[in-house]
């Protein structure tokens, strides 16, 4: 059987099994099976439980679960209300005023949270409301929030970088330092479209807020101490080499508990519900991660991703055309594929590609290939039809999804420059992991 008909088969068996609405992770799992079955004549329990014990046995896993946790307590938390009242003061005075909470509100949650979907709606909890009874353009308050939430997949701690560097073998805490800098340079290109349709759509300015003295502001940010110490707890613990990835998420769990007790949110019900809410999500993940390295292993038996790399190498294609057409990839099966399942299962395929000399020559390593496709991922959380963010933005708005994603699209746009960005300037992402102490994976 050649690799094109095999491809076929494999591809027409996934789409199949997705189609039926089955859970990703057993789609991948009955695709393996299938592989295994055509060419390995048998031992697929076998196969299946080996694969599916070493996939998530992992210790740099357990860090999943851990800010999974953390995130979800801060979500049940009067933190989205505390966040409005301590940035609103700073943020009401510049070009596009209150607009800028949904991007700094959502870079600093995504600092604590690692979930696109946890920061869209923890900051459209709180800016929605206020926004529309202030009367900013509905267009750019839902645009720039469905923009900025995506922040959640890039900056640390990231659910997609975790399971990124356990795909590939690398640092997760590396991982992490390389995603603060092109996350706060993503951030501050979503601000700056916001500065230009203040003055582009100068009638769509709403009322200006009331001036508050320097003492007023500062006063107004104390609500924001909590959440900073939190941040600086977790980073600052990485950073430092005092933790690693996973004692960092404790730590993390620990001060959201802490905080979310301090604000007198915390029952034995929320309790109950965030612990619950972090198993759902982490089992999801971990049945993700099972099924893509069970089809990781079906794949190695047909030879397939060897032949596809051979015959993309045979094409000659330099590295940034290579890029190129790996964004084109990635937004597509980011159409039907969430980010964690779009990484998983093109890693086998892809890591062979990007691991070159030529590569390297341009500084694209894997720590910044990390990068990338967590850039790519975040696009197709705003594109329809599985455009995740879009959905929840349509449960919290009313709106129809085609007014949400019409919204969306020049934050699409900003991302796919911040690709450009990255492909010039791979010391954005690489600098940080580079200079930072040594410090355990």
């Amino acid at each position: 059987m050649d690799h094109f008909t095999l491809t076929v088969i494999f591809l027409v068996i996934l789409f199949f099994l997705l189609g039926s609405g089955v859970w990703i992770g057993l789609a991948l799992m009955g695709v393996g099976a299938a592989g295994i079955a055509l060419f390995d004549k048998g031992f697929i329990g076998a196969n299946l439980t080996d694969k599916a014990w070493e996939s998530s046995s992992s210790w740099t896993l357990t860090a999943l679960p851990l800010f999974i946790w953390m995130g979800e307590i801060l979500y049940r938390t009067k933190l989205s209300e505390d966040m409005f009242k301590g940035l609103a003061p700073w943020m009401a005075r510049l070009p596009g005023g209150l607009l800028h909470t949904n991007v700094v509100g959502c870079t600093i949650f995504a600092a604590v949270s690692g979930s696109s979907a946890a920061t869209l709606t923890t900051v459209g909890k709180m800016s929605i409301p206020e926004l529309r009874k202030r009367g900013y353009s509905e267009f750019m308050t839902i645009g720039t929030l469905a923009g900025s939430a995506t922040l959640g997949l890039m900056i640390p701690p990231s659910l997609t970088l975790i399971v990124y560097g356990v795909t590939v073998n690398e640092s997760i805490t590396q991982l992490f330092m390389a995603g603060i800098v092109p996350g706060l340079v993503l951030a501050s290109m979503f601000s700056l479209y916001i500065v230009a349709w203040h003055f582009i759509k100068p009638s769509q300015r709403p009322q200006a807020e009331p001036v508050l003295s320097f003492r007023e502001k500062v006063w107004e940010s104390r609500f924001l101490v909590p959440v900073i110490l939190l941040v600086l707890t977790v980073i600052g613990s990485m950073y430092s080499g005092i933790a690693t990835a996973t004692e960092a998420a404790a730590f993390g769990v620990v001060g959201a508990l802490v905080l979310a007790l301090f604000q007198r949110s915390l029952s034995p019900r929320t309790f109950f519900d965030s612990l619950m809410g972090a198993t759902r999500t982490s089992a999801m993940i971990a049945l993700i991660l099972m099924g893509a390295s069970f089809l990781s292993l079906s794949m190695g038996f047909t030879g397939l991703p060897r032949a596809i790399a051979e015959w993309i190498g045979a094409l000659q294609l330099s590295p940034i055309i290579l890029i190129l057409a790996l964004t084109v990839f990635y937004m597509l099966i980011g159409m039907f594929l969430d980010g964690i399942s779009s990484v998983v299962l093109t890693m086998a395929v892809i890591l062979p590609m990007i691991t070159t000399p030529a590569f390297a020559e341009l500084g694209f390593s894997l720590i910044w290939f990390g990068i990338f496709i967590v850039v790519v991922v975040e696009m197709a959380q705003i594109t329809p039809p599985v455009g995740f963010n879009l959905f929840v933005l349509q449960g919290m708005t009313k709106h129809e999804m085609g007014y949400i994603a019409k919204t969306a699209i020049p934050m699409f746009l900003i991302m796919i420059v911040m690709v450009g960005v990255l492909v010039l300037f791979p010391d954005l992402a690489t600098w940080l992991p580079d200079n930072m102490r040594n410090s355990p994976n």
